[in-house]
């Protein structure tokens, strides 16, 4: 079976444009994996901020022991961690050696408590004042306690951070548009007189249009492939430099599939959509235009 003559021609120009579109890609995955990291930041910042629930003095460890179970099974209670009488005491100690509250007074004064998480979904204003009732109506809290001011800023300054890199996330996929756009109308600009000259011996729009498609879509392919091997090659060596983060909980096998998924749809699709509407106007172009687009 002979060659197909259009993809024979196309080749000259396939490595430049799978290297374009791969180096395009390639800065997307990366936002998106970014991204995506974000989100698990922001999430695990705002489950660092804590709820103490301080315990009347009569209370039992055993009757604790039953309201942290309690709490643990609660929906928006992400852990806990119970604080004995001795251990405050001795937290106390580490922070200010030189004042002993039980030598001084002759008993400990300090109250049991239990440390709350809550779910980053829980970690506002509204949803913590509502959750404070709930705490505040167990008989065995003395005293609820939060840095409400604290939280407020936390959420402030993460969702800025957030809808700055979601702008500059929309931006670059707009560059990346237009980049992967201009290099493949480039090529298919190379192509005009042959795509005119298939017309002019009568072949149909779809004939024409339908190698340049399939072949730039196994670009996209290709480019994807390219891209998915930098951004792991790229992970590889952040995690071997910075070996003081736990890279590994931020980059599960979920995230590794959505960049996946996302760099194969980017790069399959943008190249499909552009190589059409680039045909779609070199095909309507008459033949004395071919000099001047």
């Amino acid at each position: 079976m002979a060659p197909n003559p259009i993809i024979n021609r196309l080749r000259s120009a396939s490595i430049t444009t799978v290297v374009s579109i791969s180096l395009v890609l390639f800065i997307l995955g990366l936002l998106a994996l970014l991204i995506l990291d974000w989100q698990k930041i922001s999430r695990s910042v705002k489950e660092q901020a804590n709820v103490m629930l301080f315990l009347n003095k009569d209370v039992k460890e055993a009757d604790a022991s039953k309201l942290q179970k309690l709490l643990d099974v609660s929906p928006y209670v992400k852990s806990t961690g119970y604080i004995s009488k001795d251990s405050a005491l001795k937290q106390l100690m580490k922070v200010n050696p030189k004042e002993d509250p039980e030598a001084l007074i002759g008993y400990n004064p300090l109250p049991a408590s239990i440390n709350v998480h809550l779910k980053a979904e829980y970690m506002n204003s509204d949803s913590i004042k509502w959750i404070e009732k709930k705490f505040s109506a167990y008989s065995e809290v003395k005293e609820v306690i939060y840095q409400s001011s604290l939280i407020d800023s936390m959420n402030r300054n993460l969702k800025k951070i957030t809808l700055v890199m979601a702008g500059f996330g929309l931006l670059l996929l707009l560059v990346a548009l237009a980049l992967i756009n201009n290099t493949i109308r480039l090529t298919i600009y190379s192509k005009r007189f042959l795509i005119k000259t298939m017309q002019l011996v009568g072949a149909t729009q779809g004939f024409i249009r339908r190698p340049f498609l399939l072949r730039s879509m196994l670009h996209g392919i290709y480019a994807a492939l390219i891209s998915l091997v930098m951004i792991l090659a790229t992970i590889h060596g952040a995690e071997s430099e910075m070996t003081d983060l736990d890279l590994v909980q931020l980059h599960d096998l979920k995230t590794y599939l959505i960049i996946g998924g996302l760099i194969f749809f980017l790069g399959i699709f943008i190249s499909g959509f552009s190589t059409f509407f680039a045909m779609r106007r070199y095909l309507r172009l008459r033949t004395d235009d071919l000099y001047y687009h």
